[in-house]
């Protein structure tokens, strides 16, 4: 080649050498243009490793980084999050949806790392043989390694566990056994067993699933109840004379009232942490095993995690309940039922059509000195219900609560109140509902005489250790909240119910025992009220 054709291949190779990068950056926006040594960020890392020399293999996990991970050089606090017997670690991002979550409570919630391991079925602990130390492996090499992979906070207030079913123990024994590692426990619908069920688990089950774990392959009765065991049951490590090691942990817990056999499990552990001053927050809502469930209990559980991250109290009392335009003396007439004076609340329509209504019969426990205030607060709440169409249109009947009140006296006050007013006079359209001592009235009512009511309704209900039997005929709706007085009854006449496979509903919400808290729970019933007035 001449020095011409030389020079002008240079000229060529030079306008090429210009034109082509230009030409590339032109094709793309600034704000989107991405060099190619960089990796864009990723929010959900899946199939993500870690070497485990105690498990002699890698150890699968996936990790969810807040948002603005990737443009703050802050640290984070970190949730690890464990799944159910028979999952892996993609179930909290897959079935969980743990992602759209925690964005759609972003305005409720600091900016945390989740980390999802896989636990196999270990229930997260070591195996009494000392084969698969799951529990030292993630308190020895996980969360060291995710320290040093991720930019955390490198301490006990600032890691959290929260799980569901055998997760849910592992939310509850990895706090409670490695309180210099963990500090904050959320287990929704843990998976253990009380002793006595421990006990009675088929053969088959306690084979596979339980003494691999604590030991006693093959055998029966108390024998089950190894040493190990003991030591990883709450019921035994809750229940010792020093107690000061679990001072400092933040736990809520959370199960649903349809949970074949964990909700009495979860309710027993709730009455032993009150038995014995544990600190803790327990909730029980409608539901069964299942996300549907779970993901009903993240607008609270997260934002649980959020505060204790953060050293912020939580809530001690949930938002009073709307009660909305009260009611005038007025608009109720006072009644003398048998030398008690009580006050009966007609329909705004009553008046103007000539139809037959259900009556709901309250019996009342007031604050001291405050019963015109009272029958006001719980008339104007159900009339403003009955306005909205949240419930059907009813005669309220409050009556206040006493120790004398008795079936064959409820029958004479139900005789008088059908023989006075347009009532539909039969069982399926009567409703009776207490609060305190007016929810122990409902309650022995109705397991002295069945054909009065359809359901009863008790709040905060002074329900004794052991009570009466409740009826077969009749749906009962309990409700109490986590600091309520009457827990053991509770818990006792909820089992008699589950065990007699009678209809109802249970529920224990947040706060402490107060008439406010009756109303709370009132407004949170309407939907099986309207069920019971409506048949």
């Amino acid at each position: 080649m001449n020095r011409v054709k030389q020079y002008r291949l240079l000229i060529t190779l030079s306008f090429w050498g210009l034109i082509l990068p230009m030409g590339f950056i032109g094709c793309k926006d600034d704000d989107t243009f991405i060099p190619v040594d960089e990796k864009p960020f990723v929010q959900l890392l899946e199939n993500q490793k870690i070497p485990s020399a105690i498990f002699k293999v890698d150890i699968n996990y996936a990790v969810l980084l807040p948002a603005d991970y990737n443009e703050s050089t802050s640290n984070y606090p970190v949730v690890y999050l464990l799944h159910g017997f028979g999952d892996d670690e993609s179930a909290w991002y897959k079935g969980g949806n743990i992602k759209y979550y925690t964005d759609l409570y972003k305005d409720d919630i600091t900016p945390m790392i989740y980390v999802m391991p896989i636990g196999y079925n270990t229930y997260y602990v070591n195996r009494y043989t000392g084969n698969y130390p799951y529990m030292d492996m993630i308190t020895n090499e996980l969360v060291p390694a995710i320290d040093k992979l991720f930019r955390t906070k490198k301490n006990k207030s600032g890691r959290a566990v929260m799980g569901y079913s055998m997760g849910g123990y592992g939310a509850l024994i990895l706090p409670a056994l490695n309180p210099e590692v963990f500090s904050i426990g959320v287990p929704l619908s843990m998976s253990f067993r009380t002793d006595e069920q421990y006990i009675a688990e088929p053969q088959n089950v306690f084979d596979v699933q339980w003494s691999p774990i604590f030991g006693g392959r093959g055998m029966s009765g108390e024998s089950r109840l190894t040493d190990y065991y003991k030591q990883h049951s709450p019921f035994h490590f809750f229940d010792t004379p020093n107690l000061s090691a679990f001072s400092g942990l933040k736990l809520l817990i959370d199960c649903g009232d349809d949970e074949e056999t964990l909700s009495n499990t979860n309710d027993n552990l709730h009455a032993l942490m009150r038995d014995n001053q544990i600190s803790h927050e327990y909730r029980v809502r409608n539901g069964a095993h299942s996300f549907e469930y779970w993901k009903k209990s993240l607008p609270e559980a997260l934002k649980f995690i959020s505060n204790a991250v953060q050293g912020i109290e939580h809530p001690s009392e949930p938002t009073p309940v709307t009660i909305g335009a009260r009611v005038e003396s007025t608009d109720f007439e006072s009644v003398n039922f048998f030398g008690v004076l009580s006050n009966i609340l007609l329909p705004v329509d009553y008046a103007s059509n000539t139809i037959n209504y259900p009556v709901v019969y309250i019996i009342h426990d007031y604050e001291v000195d405050q019963r015109n205030k009272n029958v006001t607060d719980v008339f104007s709440i159900l009339r403003n219900a009955m306005i909205e169409g949240v419930i059907p249109k009813s005669i309220i009947v409050e009556i206040p609560a006493s120790a004398n009140l008795s079936s064959s006296r409820m029958t004479e006050i139900i005789t008088k109140v059908d023989a006075g007013y347009r009532t539909k006079a039969i069982k399926e359209s009567r409703v009776v509902l207490g609060n305190s001592l007016g929810g122990l009235n409902a309650a022995s009512i109705a397991s002295e005489d069945s054909s009065l009511f359809n359901s009863c309704f008790l709040f905060g209900a002074q329900l004794a250790n052991e009570m009466e039997s409740p009826s077969a005929g009749v749906f009962y709706y309990l409700d109490i909240t986590d600091k309520g007085k009457y827990y053991r009854g509770y818990h006792n006449f909820y089992v008699k119910i589950r065990t007699s496979q009678i209809k109802y509903e249970y529920r224990v919400r947040q706060g402490s025992e107060s008439y406010q808290a009756f109303l709370n729970g009132l407004g949170e019933s309407y939907s099986f009220l309207k069920q019971n007035l409506a048949l």
